[in-house]
């Protein structure tokens, strides 16, 4: 018997033993997976679909989805609306997303656990489609960048950014209200946001904020022209033309259009429309910030006028961020 799989081919058994492959087909399968010998299809699982006959008397089996290491990954930033440029990537056929934040780069336990288990949190796709996942704490961690070449020096990256401010007060509603709901106490905004009336350069949220500092390590092992960088905040505001330009850098064909977007007026953010099918983000996106002293504020959008300006010389454009 003679066996051959990688995506997009077949497996060849003689016809007589058929009924033990079909008894058996996942340990066969997992002999399959043994025999290809391209590095990334080492790395495949799939799903058979179809059977059918040949003229030589065997069988052709045809793996219709399998699941492939993402050559698109969404890396960050934490509260920078990956979840929103996620499900509205989703929206395209020829992109399969990963249901779940994978962690596999920046967790030990995780990333320990090798890269088969990193393929199996990966979805079914066809031959055709991008296998897309989102983690937000990698833009911030400084072991990814050199792990995720490592896997594939080629892979484009999405970034999604909005005004480091309004990062920051959405990262600490976030805590705020999964410290309500465990009925834990929490610290008022004011006294984690200034220590000793300066700004707090202990809050972790506010280093998350340092765009800059964070694709500085990025760049080390990835040219700019991997990375596009999502505006978050317009894609908040108007989500259609953010992810043309989406398409445009995946070389994805054009298909995403404006009909696939509507405004919420309740929600008060725009939610998806899909073959007939709306859908929008958990109640827990769009909360309303805490309010702030204006004081406090200034003294957040003074802080980051020079990393801003300092992240806008990194990527060659600006941003309308205060």
């Amino acid at each position: 018997m003679t066996l051959f799989f990688c995506p997009g081919s077949v497996a060849v058994i003689d016809r007589e033993e058929a009924p033990l492959f079909f008894l058996k087909w996942t340990v066969v399968l997992s002999q399959l997976l043994f025999q290809c010998w391209i590095p990334l299809c080492s790395f495949s699982q799939a799903e058979i679909h179809q059977v059918e006959d040949l003229p030589h008397g065997g069988l052709f089996l045809r793996a219709a989805s399998l699941r492939d290491l993402p050559r698109i990954i969404i890396i960050g930033v934490r509260k920078g609306g990956t979840r929103a440029l996620i499900e509205m990537l989703s929206l395209h056929s020829a992109v399969a997303a990963a249901d779940n934040e994978v962690h596999f780069f920046d967790w030990e336990s995780h990333f320990q656990k090798g890269i088969p288990w990193y393929l199996s949190q990966m979805p079914f796709a066809l031959p055709d489609q991008l296998t897309v996942e989102k983690t937000p704490a990698y833009f911030t961690s400084s072991k990814v960048p050199e792990r995720i070449h490592d896997m594939n020096p080629g892979i484009k990256l999405l970034l999604i950014l909005r005004d480091p401010t309004e990062r920051v007060l959405s990262d600490y509603t976030q805590v705020f209200y999964n410290r309500l709901q465990k009925h834990k106490r929490y610290q008022p905004i004011e006294s984690l946001l200034v220590k000793d009336g300066e700004i707090n350069l202990g809050y972790k949220a506010l280093n998350r904020s340092l765009y800059h500092l964070h694709l500085q390590n990025w760049l080390r092992y990835f040219p700019l022209e991997s990375i596009h960088v999502v505006d978050g905040d317009k894609l908040i505001r108007d989500p259609f033309p953010e992810m043309k330009r989406v398409e445009r850098f995946l070389n994805l064909e054009p298909q995403i259009n404006a009909s696939n977007f509507y405004f919420n007026k309740t929600k008060g953010f725009y939610c998806l429309r899909d073959h007939g099918r709306e859908r929008c983000l958990h109640d827990s996106k769009g909360r309303a910030h805490p309010h702030v002293a204006p004081a406090i504020l200034h003294k957040l959008y003074r802080f980051f006028h020079e990393p801003n300006r300092k992240f806008f010389e990194l990527v060659g454009r600006t941003f309308n961020w205060n």
